[in-house]
C-alpha cells in the first residue's frame, strides 16, 4: 500500500471539513456524495462531452499562458491544482508545463477522496492530497502530518472548480495566502449562464459568474488582477454554449 492510500485511510473527511472551518458542513458532506455517486469514475468523460476537444484545448491554453506570463516561474516552481477532480485537466497541464520547467514540484488537491484515487491511478509524479479551496494553508497543514507539501506555492490554478464553492472571495483570500509574496493565481470558470440543470447533472452551486463580479473580488487580494473571455465553449452533446 502507498503512502497516499494510508494517508487517505487515516483521514476522516468529514472531520476534516470541520476543522478547516467550513460554514456549511452538511452542503459540503452533499458535494462529496454527489462525485464520489455520480461522476469519480465518469468524471473525464463527462468533461469531454461537456466542452469538446476544441473547448479543452483552449481552456488548457490558457491555463498555461497565465501560469507562464510574467513574473517568470523558476524551473523549479512549486505548482498547484486546487480542485483537481480526477485530473482531467491537471495531467494535461503538468504534462506541458514540465516542458517549460525542467524541475517542476506538482501538488494537486481535491475535498472528494474518489477523485484522488481516480487521479493517483493516472498521475503517480504528483503530490494529491485532500483540501477546501477556502481553506488552502489549513488543507496543507493537515496534510502536512502525512506527506511532505510545502507551506506555498509559486502558483496556484483552477479548473471549473470555483463554481462549486460557497464562498468565493474566501476562495481568492485562500489562495492570496497560499502563494509566495510574487506568486500567482489562475483560475478558469464558466461565465454567468442560465442552464439550472446543472445544479443537478454537475452537482453546481453557482450557474457561473459575471466577469466584473470576479475581478472584483479577486482585486481585494491580488494586486494585479486580468480577466478575459475565452470565447463560447459548445458543450458538443446538448449544444448549449458558455463563455
Amino acid at each position: 500500500m502507498s503512502a497516499f492510500e494510508d494517508y487517505l485511510k487515516s483521514v476522516e473527511v468529514q472531520k476534516l471539513i470541520k476543522e478547516l472551518g467550513a460554514s456549511k458542513t452538511r452542503m459540503l458532506v452533499k458535494e462529496i456524495k454527489h462525485f464520489t455517486e455520480k461522476e469519480a469514475t465518469r468524471r473525464d468523460k463527462i468533461v469531454l462531452s461537456y466542452f469538446g476537444e476544441d473547448g479543452i484545448k483552449r481552456i488548457i491554453d490558457s491555463i498555461i499562458q497565465g501560469l507562464l506570463s510574467p513574473p517568470k516561474l523558476r524551473k523549479n516552481a512549486k505548482v498547484l491544482d486546487v480542485g483537481a477532480g480526477s485530473g482531467f485537466f491537471t495531467t494535461k497541464v503538468f504534462d506541458k508545463l514540465r516542458r517549460h520547467l525542467s524541475e517542476l514540484a506538482f501538488y494537486a488537491m481535491d475535498l472528494t477522496p474518489a477523485m484522488l484515487k481516480v487521479l493517483a491511478g493516472k498521475a503517480p509524479e504528483v503530490t494529491l492530497f485532500l483540501g477546501m479551496a477556502e481553506n488552502i494553508r489549513g488543507s496543507v497543514e493537515q496534510a502536512s502530518r502525512y506527506l511532505n507539501i510545502p507551506d506555498k506555492f509559486d502558483a496556484i490554478f483552477s479548473t471549473l472548480m470555483l463554481h462549486h464553492c460557497l464562498k468565493i472571495e474566501r476562495v481568492f483570500e485562500s489562495f492570496r495566502k497560499a502563494v509566495e509574496i510574487d506568486g500567482k493565481a489562475v483560475v478558469v470558470d464558466l461565465c454567468k449562464h442560465s442552464f439550472e440543470e446543472f445544479r443537478e447533472e454537475m452537482g453546481d452551486l453557482h450557474l457561473g459568474f459575471k466577469p466584473e463580479l470576479i475581478k472584483e473580488a479577486a482585486e481585494k487580494h491580488f494586486s494585479k488582477v486580468h480577466v478575459k473571455k475565452i470565447p463560447g465553449i459548445c458543450c458538443t452533446d446538448s449544444g448549449r454554449s458558455a463563455e
